[in-house]
């Protein structure tokens, strides 16, 4: 990466780290992936229940393999016979893993899904809930931040997921109400009630969509 790139997203993630503790979250930063695993383990106890909704930052750091080991209860709702029960079984889970489709400069998230398994968890259930998020989802402001989730990451995942949406046909959003919509529940995640349950780790790096 591009030293002047490098030390802008250093800066900027101070920036977003003051805001995200004004809201009684947690954020750290990572220099890169490695940093991010690390940071992340750190935040994760052995014997902890952990899961996770959809989030492809999880993966790209190298956390869920990590995980998987027999020092963890993974609950892996991708390989369990009954879905709907490891799906449930986050909402009494230690730890839920997560990403963000946009961050907001102060620290506000946004996130939007389709089942809702996902925002849900985020928002109540889970005793600690832990982000990843690559600098490349900061947007200025709340606005700028649903631009993205609805014109970037919506139109990707429902291609990614193979949907007849009209975003995934278009690459923006339509505002649709397609069968296939992805784009369901709208959660804005601007302050934690819980102090110590949300936390927040932007890494220097592209991650997720």
């Amino acid at each position: 990466m591009n030293e002047n790139i490098f030390k802008r997203n250093e800066l900027l993630a101070q920036k977003v780290i003051k805001g995200l503790q004004s809201r009684n979250m947690s954020g750290y930063y990572a220099a890169n992936k490695e940093e991010a695993f690390k940071q992340a383990m750190e935040l994760i106890p052995e014997g902890s229940s952990v899961t996770m909704g959809g989030a492809m930052s999880v993966h790209e750091i190298g956390l869920v393999e990590a995980l998987k080991s027999d020092k963890y209860n993974f609950i892996d709702r991708d390989k369990a016979e009954d879905k709907r029960a490891a799906m449930l079984a986050a909402y009494d889970a230690d730890v839920f893993l997560a990403s963000a489709n946009a961050i907001t400069e102060d620290g506000i998230m946004i996130n939007i899904d389709g089942n809702s398994n996902r925002v849900s968890a985020i928002a109540q259930g889970p005793r600690k809930v832990v982000f990843i998020i690559g600098m490349n989802k900061v947007c200025d402001d709340v606005d700028g931040a649903m631009k993205r989730a609805r014109n970037v990451a919506a139109p990707i995942n429902a291609q990614r997921f193979g949907l007849s949406t009209p975003c995934a046909q278009t690459g923006s959003c339509f505002n649709c109400k397609s069968p296939d919509t992805i784009c369901c529940q709208f959660l804005i995640t601007r302050f934690s009630k819980h102090e110590g349950r949300i936390h927040v780790i932007l890494v220097n790096d592209d991650l997720g969509f």
